[in-house]
């Protein structure tokens, strides 16, 4: 059971204003996994990797502005243009889609609009790689793209899929003065089971690229795209493929299980004390309204980076885990904070403490003032506050649990405080002998824990948002 408020179409704001101010920073929404019609296919399989037989709008089917100006009508500062990769369309990004990608960002300015590709990863299933913006960002991408994309050589070369080539472009990436950001997608999209190396992500796979670059691999998709996969009407020649299009394990509440799953492989890796950040995105290709399985970025899923309206200053965001991420506009504003007397500490920030102290958690939400996208104004049921032990690097990079963590307190509307537009609560963790993490999720339904949805069930009646981790460091 959800719970919300059925209101007028207003409209949608254009930009969401923070409720919490400091150093000219504020919560900008944005989203980095969008395809256009630059992911398209070789229609003719004996001109594979002839560019000019490239045939674009053939699986993403908009162009780059076309994807700005939604973004912008859903409320989104910031978006990256993540193409697909192929055989020799690291020359087609040079040549067609990078000039697509400059007029977009004239003809909508208010859209900061990163350069990047879904990579195809060596050895690996998909990632996001987004480039800072800088005057050589087009031959970058060329460059890692024609060195390292698994698929950009034809004839198909098998060295060029292996683990170890992956791990070489995380160095050349590391090598960088502006260094690129790398997320993993989808993470169990063809898991059969939990960590399946074969199907999706595995977490030894992804503890590896952190490992070798933590600057560059700070993430992985929480919630994937493909959320409006359940709203198409099925055919028995197209049956209905569900939340995220996930073809085995499903999605919980719309967030991958390594995210979902409380005490599971996210925490397993915050439980190393890994700086380690979830994000949510549209993957958009073809929107629902024209018969796909997709939202317009920013129409349903938003990652909100706490940041200023700057471009170096978002990828620093994404970067130091200054994030959280929300569907169907639950939330549009969280901060989070762990105070023990004069020191505090936000998302994505470490706070060292002396032994046996406590700490006061406080949250405060602001929910939108306006009605989502589909109309409705969804209520917060409850808000957890969770908590797991930091025991340090696991010597078992497959570990895929923290049997430590734990929902501290959930919080209902008996426990917040409710003035100008904020919702606010507080915990106190008492006595704190080991060093831990601490984290914040909430929903509008009245599932304790996420549950496994539906291939038919509708996104917008099941909406939940993630904080990313806050790590305490017990000295002495």
């Amino acid at each position: 059971m959800q719970r919300f408020m059925l209101a007028s179409a207003l409209g949608f704001a254009v930009t969401i204003s923070s409720a919490f101010g400091g150093g000219g920073r504020s919560w900008l929404a944005g989203d980095h996994h969008v395809h256009s019609e630059f992911s398209g296919g070789y229609p003719d399989a004996a001109r594979v990797g002839d560019i000019a037989s490239y045939a674009i709008g053939t699986d993403g089917i908009y162009p780059i502005v076309r994807n700005a100006e939604m973004a912008r009508k859903y409320g989104l500062t910031w978006m990256a243009a993540t193409d697909h990769g192929g055989p020799n369309l690291s020359r087609l990004h040079y040549e067609r889609s990078y000039p697509a990608l400059q007029r977009s960002r004239q003809i909508v300015p208010d859209v900061i609009q990163f350069y990047g590709m879904e990579l195809d990863t060596p050895g690996g299933d998909h990632a996001s790689l987004i480039l800072p913006i800088t005057p050589d960002e087009r031959e970058r991408l060329l460059r890692l793209e024609s060195t390292y994309a698994a698929n950009d050589v034809y004839p198909h070369d098998p060295a060029r899929d292996r683990g170890a080539l992956m791990l070489d472009a995380l160095r050349a990436m590391d090598g960088i003065v502006s260094k690129p950001l790398v997320f993993a997608n989808h993470p169990s999209r063809g898991s059969k089971v939990v960590g399946d190396s074969q199907g999706g992500h595995a977490p030894a796979e992804m503890r590896g690229w952190n490992d070798t670059a933590p600057d560059v691999v700070v993430g992985m998709e929480g919630a994937p795209g493909h959320q409006a996969a359940g709203l198409r009407q099925g055919t028995p020649e197209k049956p209905i493929r569900g939340r995220g299009l996930y073809r085995n394990l499903p999605t919980f509440g719309g967030f991958d299980v390594m995210t979902a799953q409380l005490g599971g492989v996210w925490d397993s890796m915050l439980g190393e004390g890994r700086h380690f950040w979830i994000t949510a995105n549209s993957d958009s290709h073809h929107n629902t309204a024209d018969g796909g399985e997709d939202f317009w970025p920013g129409q349903y899923a938003k990652t909100y980076v706490y940041a200023r309206r700057d471009a170096g200053d978002i990828i620093d965001g994404l970067r130091q885990g200054r994030i959280f991420v929300t569907t169907g506009d639950l939330i549009s504003a969280l901060d989070v904070t762990v105070s023990s007397g004069r020191a505090k500490a936000a998302m994505g920030e470490v706070l060292p403490v002396r032994a046996h102290g406590d700490l006061t958690v406080t949250i405060r939400v602001r929910q939108p003032g306006l009605p989502n996208a589909v109309g409705q104004r969804p209520l917060l049921d409850h808000i957890d506050l969770i908590g797991g032990r930091v025991m340090g690097r696991t010597s078992d990079p497959t570990m895929m649990t923290n049997p430590t963590t734990k929902v501290l307190h959930r919080f209902t509307a008996r426990d917040w405080h409710y003035k100008k537009g904020l919702h606010t609560m507080r915990f106190v963790v008492k006595d704190v002998a080991s060093n831990l993490y601490l984290r914040v999720r909430g929903s509008n339904t009245l599932q304790g824990e996420p549950e496994a949805d539906a291939k038919d069930e509708n996104p917008w009646s099941d909406l939940w948002f993630y904080s990313n981790p806050i790590f305490v460091s017990v000295k002495g």
